[in-house]
């Protein structure tokens, strides 16, 4: 799993959004201490938390496996888009057999548990979706055979309020292990100033 942020909305803009229902701009220090302040005594301990949503971030997520992804629609406030198997199949059709010994090379492909049955299944799905690739069905049609571990990679944003409830709830034990790892690497990609709004929610 790779996480690479792309774009975050600097702080002073919340401050300033914060700011602009008391008319209280000539307070502002520019996104320094006192608007850090600001923010963090206005949107998260008294709870203003829409203020929060001034605040966008956009990562490049890289690596997880679809059934990842599908956990990741469940967080419906958030915008994503995500690489094409319509068009991307071809990567795969050009590979020589996969036998189950084959953990190297099926990693480009594929998310592996800690579970030896489980990925050596996940490799014969591989396989198998490959054969359906070279006998010429559509990739429309060859997509059905996917397996929940075959990689993905997408661009996701999403604003600051719902990335707490996010690592809030994707950090916590009972989560499944790869969206445990992700909130965790999510929040370690936050620039510096920010990770401090995210500290309360972040539980590994």
């Amino acid at each position: 799993m790779k996480i690479t942020l792309l774009h975050h909305t600097p702080l002073v803009v919340c401050a300033s959004a914060i700011r602009t229902c008391w008319q209280s701009f000539d307070k502002s220090d520019h996104g320094g201490e006192k608007d850090k302040a600001l923010i963090d005594r206005v949107g998260n301990k008294f709870k203003h938390a829409s203020t929060l949503e001034h605040l966008v971030y956009t990562f490049y997520i890289q690596g997880i496996s679809r059934a990842l992804l599908q956990e990741l629609a469940r967080h419906r406030i958030a915008s994503l888009s995500v690489k094409s198997t319509r068009y991307t199949l071809k990567e795969l059709k050009e590979e020589e057999p996969f036998t189950s010994d084959d953990t190297i090379r099926a990693k480009k492909y594929l998310v592996f548990t800690d579970v030896d049955l489980v990925n050596e299944m996940s490799i014969k799905a591989l396989e198998n979706l490959r054969l359906v690739l070279k006998s010429g069905i559509s990739n429309d049609k060859a997509k059905f055979c996917l397996p929940e571990s075959y990689k993905t990679e997408l661009t996701w944003t999403i604003n600051a309020r719902s990335l707490q409830n996010f690592i809030g709830l994707r950090s916590d034990k009972s989560a499944l292990w790869e969206i445990r790892d992700l909130a965790k690497a999510l929040y370690e990609n936050l620039p510096d100033d920010h990770q401090y709004l995210f500290e309360d929610y972040i539980k590994v």
